[in-house]
């Protein structure tokens, strides 16, 4: 299987999950984004590593393992999106140390937010991205630094605030052209994260 390399493209809010956001990926040669829905430390943790004049006053987790891999040379050559079930990704982070290659799996998350930080390269399997891919319309009239501004969010939040409470919605007695509908509608608003829990239900009747 080919492997296809991401781009962050940048993270946004949930409107429909309190404390939850949607990290948006997009392939490097193509025009698909692949959005996935995380938590508020991941996206903190995630906007700091892009955000390069952000230093936190004490080292945040991932922090914590990039020093404690420095120290014992240990290197992240590459993280792998390998496997899409039921809606979760499932990511293999791939390190090195004297030369001997370790396959060490993590969320995906937590992969993207240690890839930042190795300046590893993010990367997911064709079949993958063609299961759950989805090409956002961008508006014209918006400029690059606009629509990046417009990706992320609007402030950081702390580690302290709660997990994610997910209100599941129920799409079982939608039909597949009604949740086809209700995805480009979703693209067009710009709520990435309804859109990867439609992508889903849609893969999942596939």
């Amino acid at each position: 299987m080919s492997l296809v390399r991401l781009n962050i493209k940048g993270i946004s809010y949930s409107q429909t999950q309190n404390g939850a956001y949607a990290l948006i990926l997009s392939e490097v040669d193509g025009d698909r984004k692949l959005p996935i829905v995380i938590g508020a430390f991941e996206a903190q943790s995630i906007a700091i590593a892009l955000e390069k004049e952000i230093k936190p006053p004490r080292p945040l987790t991932h922090d914590l393992f990039k020093n404690f891999s420095d120290r014992f040379d240990i290197v992240v050559k590459q993280v792998i999106i390998h496997k899409l079930v039921d809606g979760v990704f499932y990511s293999s982070i791939i390190c090195e140390r004297d030369k001997i290659e370790e396959i060490i799996d993590a969320r995906t998350s937590d992969a993207i937010a240690l890839a930042l930080r190795f300046q590893a390269p993010i990367f997911t399997y064709k079949n993958i991205l063609d299961q759950a891919g989805i090409y956002l319309k961008v508006n014209p009239k918006k400029d690059e630094d606009e629509e990046q501004e417009d990706l992320f969010m609007d402030e950081l939040v702390s580690d302290e605030e709660a997990e994610v409470v997910g209100k599941e919605t129920s799409y079982q007695d939608l039909s597949l052209e009604e949740l086809n509908k209700m995805l480009d509608q979703a693209v067009n608003n710009e709520d990435y994260e309804l859109a990867a829990r439609l992508r889903d239900e849609i893969s999942r009747r596939s």
